[in-house]
C-alpha cells in the first residue's frame, strides 16, 4: 500500500516499530512507534486525518494493543480510522483473531470517530503453508470454505478507501 501512495504522489507518514526495516520512498516521513506506546503512537498520529491501522501482531494482549491505539489516535485528532480486519469478524467466531478484530472495530464505534471496515479473508499466498503432504488445507474453519484474497488485492482497495476521504494518510506496519 505504502509503495503505490507513493507512486501516486501522496505523502504519508509511516508508523514502524524499527526504522532501518521502513521502506525508503518518496515523500514518506518515517515515525517510529508501537502499538506498545499509546504516547508514542499519538505523538506519530499528530495531524493525520486517515489513519490506515493494520491489526498487530500476535500477542496475548492484542486488543489491549488496538484499544489503546485508537485511543490514540482519537486523542491526536485523527479523524478516521481505515482498519484492516478480518471476514466474519464477532464475538463468538471461531478463529481468535475474528474476535479481536471484532472487539477492535466494536472499540472504534465507540469512539465514534468516521471509521471503515475493511474484511478480507486469508491470504491466498498463505494457503501453501495451511496445506499438508496430502494435500488437504487444514485451517480454523473446521470442513468450511475459504474465499481467499490476494495482497494486492487487498492493497488496491485500502488506497482507495484511504484516499477517497482526504489525503493524509498514516500507515502502521505493525
Amino acid at each position: 500500500m505504502a509503495t503505490r501512495l507513493a507512486g501516486l504522489g501522496h505523502g504519508q507518514r509511516l508508523i514502524v516499530r524499527d526504522t532501518s526495516r521502513a521502506p525508503d520512498l518518496p515523500g514518506a516521513e518515517i515515525v517510529e512507534a508501537s502499538y506498545d506506546d499509546p504516547r508514542a503512537m499519538r505523538r506519530a498520529l499528530e495531524g493525520i486525518r486517515t489513519f490506515f491501522m493494520v491489526s498487530g501482531g500476535e500477542a496475548f494482549d492484542r486488543v489491549r494493543q488496538h484499544i489503546a491505539t485508537v485511543d490514540a489516535a482519537v486523542a491526536a485528532g485523527v479523524e478516521r480510522i481505515v482498519y484492516l480486519s478480518f471476514l466474519g469478524a464477532a464475538p463468538e467466531a471461531t478463529f481468535t483473531f475474528a474476535r479481536d478484530h471484532w472487539w477492535t472495530e466494536e472499540h472504534i464505534r465507540a469512539a465514534g470517530i468516521h471509521a471503515t471496515f475493511l474484511r478480507d479473508s486469508l491470504y491466498l499466498d498463505m494457503l501453501p503453508l495451511m496445506a499438508g503432504d496430502d494435500g488437504v488445507i487444514r485451517g480454523p474453519a473446521g470442513d468450511g470454505r475459504v474465499a481467499a484474497v490476494a495482497r494486492d488485492d487487498v492493497a488496491d482497495v485500502a488506497d482507495a478507501v484511504s484516499l477517497n476521504q482526504g489525503s493524509s494518510v498514516a500507515w502502521n506496519k505493525e
